[in-house]
Formats: structure tokens, C-alpha cells, sequence
């Protein structure tokens, strides 16, 4: 599974979702969407972070940890 979080500087909604992940035992990318703006064209967000999981926007924002333990511990 290839995850990566969309990240902004000094976001700190960022560190909260890397926080939670981290927890979760996730594996994840940290991607500077400022130093990589390919990403805001192809995932195209207004706030950071934004969650990527296998390619796909799953979510903008903090999403609820029951939310990520629906996609994370099946």
C-alpha cells in the first residue's frame, strides 16, 4: 500500500495526521506540495494535508481515526 500526505511548511494539521498514522503503524511519504506542484495537479487541494492512499485522494484535511482504521486495519 503507498501512502503519502500532501504537506504544506509549517502545517500543522500535518504533523496531527502523520501523529495519528504513526500510531495506526502506517508507512508513509511526506510530500512538499510547494517544492512538488506536479501533485496540485493531480490531486488538486485547497488545504493541506491531503491523505493519498494507492494513488487515490482519500482525504483533505483530518480525517476522524475511525476513518483511518477503516482503511488501514482490515
Amino acid at each position: 500500500m503507498k501512502v503519502q500526505i500532501l504537506t504544506t511548511p509549517d502545517c500543522s494539521n500535518c504533523n496531527i495526521l502523520e501523529k495519528m498514522l504513526d500510531r495506526l503503524g502506517v508507512q508513509y511519504d511526506v510530500i512538499n506540495v510547494t517544492k512538488n506542484p506536479e501533485y496540485l495537479e493531480k490531486y488538486p487541494i485547497f488545504t493541506a494535508p491531503g491523505l493519498v492512499i494507492n494513488e487515490k485522494l482519500e482525504f483533505i484535511g483530518i480525517p476522524k481515526i475511525e476513518e483511518l482504521k477503516s482503511k488501514f486495519c482490515n
